[in-house]
């Protein structure tokens, strides 16, 4: 086994020997990178409807806008490592944000919904290696006893990105138009790349490195029909259609070689090393649980404030914006108090404060106070802040160095399906419990029920009028979509509770004096 004397990874990181202002600028161009990444997996979220007209696409296939770009990243995000070790983490990184920058571009003048598809999966290809390569760079950047605070830092850009994202895109839809959620890239694209031309130092190469070529292609099989499978099974009637098995066959068939490939393999795609590391092991799995919730509420919200509180779309994302506040304050509390409070104590309290955030929202109504939803949005970002740092600094703090860019891409890959699969999951469960419940509903609508006989409900809902009777069926559509969006935010919550169990599989970073981090890193 390498040691961490000669590790690569860490040898990689000349970085954190330079001047503090060398490595603040870095630090800088990361978030930039990162953010940017994060952004665009909801930047969109709030501008569909405006994009489907434009683009003249139906409801359904306008949704390709969101999923391309979460398919692509969460692909091509496996392969960072190898990429890393055998062109250099420079080389990689400026390419990726040189790419995603000229495809956000793209994005933004597409005049078809092929032409858009086509764009976001570019920006997909290139934005994936963006948020893995900041973390391992920040990760090297930094002593350990200074990771908490790094991590805080740098996790800002991942958890505000997609928290951010659905405000700064109805504002920009609102204020300009669609178009502008992509441009916004340019400027920080620009920014990031010259300052990591100019300050990054580059990492050894392996030029002797082989690809792993079976290993990635069942990988991104299962990971591609998987996706697929949940994007495309509501429209299909699921399991009754042949296209959604097919799907289901292959993401079984792909995952399950993977695994078997990466256990027999020589030389795998990913090593099994990874996943023995207890710490990080049981961290994918929480990262994956947070990484459903994250998106997914965002997913949710944004329609709920739109189509039943009847916010516009501008109003609507500025609600979803303390969510966000909450997140920043809660990672720089975190990452202060990390290095003398047991983290796996920190994480616990983000993850009650995230279950409690949900079980809150069970009760709402479309009436919901401002107050409360903002009120709410704090306190649910802050649970995710007070998870985030301190399972990214636990996680890692017992990986062996060579393995550290391989466990960041591997964390970004779970989160970016943990994403996919919740957004997905969310969606189907709000339309079939949204038509579940109007059916239900609906049984009561008959001549023999007396409440719509007399008084207001006669007078606005009589069912004998055939234009009084469809704002009726409106009525019944919306009372069945607030509870089908109850039963979503029960099962967010639900998703959440069983992961503070793994807490328990995790052993607490070793304290470590100041400087003893950073000495066996580098020397």
């Amino acid at each position: 086994m390498m040691n961490a004397t000669t590790a690569p990874a860490a040898m990689a990181a000349p970085d954190a020997t330079s001047p503090g202002l060398t490595r603040t600028l870095v630090t800088v161009c990361a978030m930039m990178a990162t953010l940017m990444q994060a952004l665009d997996a909801t930047i969109a979220n709030v501008a569909l409807p405006y994009m489907q007209g434009s683009l003249a696409t139906t409801a359904d296939q306008i949704t390709w806008v969101l999923t391309s770009y979460i398919v692509a990243a969460a692909i091509m995000t496996a392969p960072v490592g190898w990429l890393s070790a055998r062109f250099g983490r420079k080389s990689v990184f400026i390419v990726s944000l040189v790419g995603f920058t000229v495809a956000s571009m793209l994005c933004g003048v597409a005049q078809s919904l092929t032409q858009m598809v086509l764009f976001r999966l570019a920006q997909g290809v290139f934005g994936a290696a963006l948020v893995p390569l900041s973390q391992a760079t920040m990760l090297d950047l930094y002593p350990e006893e200074q990771r908490g605070q790094a991590m805080a830092v740098w996790g800002m850009g991942v958890m505000l990105g997609p928290i951010l994202g659905p405000t700064l895109g109805g504002w920009l839809t609102d204020a300009y138009n669609w178009r502008f959620v992509f441009y916004v890239n340019l400027p920080f694209g620009v920014l990031a790349t010259a300052g990591l031309v100019l300050f990054l130092k580059d990492s050894k190469r392996n030029d002797a490195l082989r690809f792993d070529w079976t290993g990635f292609g069942v990988l991104a099989l299962g990971i591609g029909a998987l996706q697929m499978m949940l994007d495309r099974g509501e429209q299909k009637d699921w399991f009754s259609s042949t296209e959604i098995i097919a799907e289901g066959v292959l993401a079984a068939l792909g995952l399950y070689l993977f695994t078997v490939h990466m256990i027999t393999a020589e030389k795998p795609f990913l090593s099994p090393r990874l996943f023995k590391d207890r710490n990080f092991a049981a961290g994918l799995v929480i990262m994956f649980a947070i990484g459903m919730v994250l998106l997914a509420t965002s997913a949710l919200l944004a329609p709920y404030l739109q189509n039943l509180g009847g916010y516009p779309v501008q109003t609507a994302g500025l609600l979803m914006a303390p969510r966000g506040f909450g997140t920043m304050m809660a990672m720089m509390v975190a990452g202060r108090i990390i290095s003398r409070v047991e983290p796996r104590l920190i994480m616990l309290l983000g993850l009650g404060l995230i279950a409690w955030s949900l079980y809150e929202m069970t009760g709402w109504t479309p009436d919901v106070s401002t107050r409360e939803l903002v009120s709410n949005s704090i306190v649910q970002g802050a649970g995710l802040g007070f998870v985030f740092t301190p399972l990214t600094v636990t996680a890692f703090a017992t990986l062996a160095p060579e393995l550290r860019t391989d466990g960041t891409a591997l964390f970004s890959l779970v989160r970016n399906v943990g994403s996919a699969i919740g957004v997905s999951i969310t969606s189907f469960l709000l339309s079939q419990n949204t038509q579940i419940m109007h059916a239900a509903l609906a049984e009561y609508v008959t001549p023999f029920n007396r409440m719509l006989q007399s008084g207001g409900a006669f007078q606005f809902w009589n069912i004998a009028s055939p234009g009084t009777l469809g704002a009726l069926n409106a009525e019944i559509t919306r009372q069945s979509a607030v509870i089908a969006y109850v039963d979503d935010f029960k099962f967010m919550m639900l998703i959440t509770l069983p992961t503070a169990l793994l807490l328990l599989l995790m052993k607490a970073p070793a304290r470590q004096k100041p400087g003893e981090g950073h000495v066996e890193v580098l020397d």
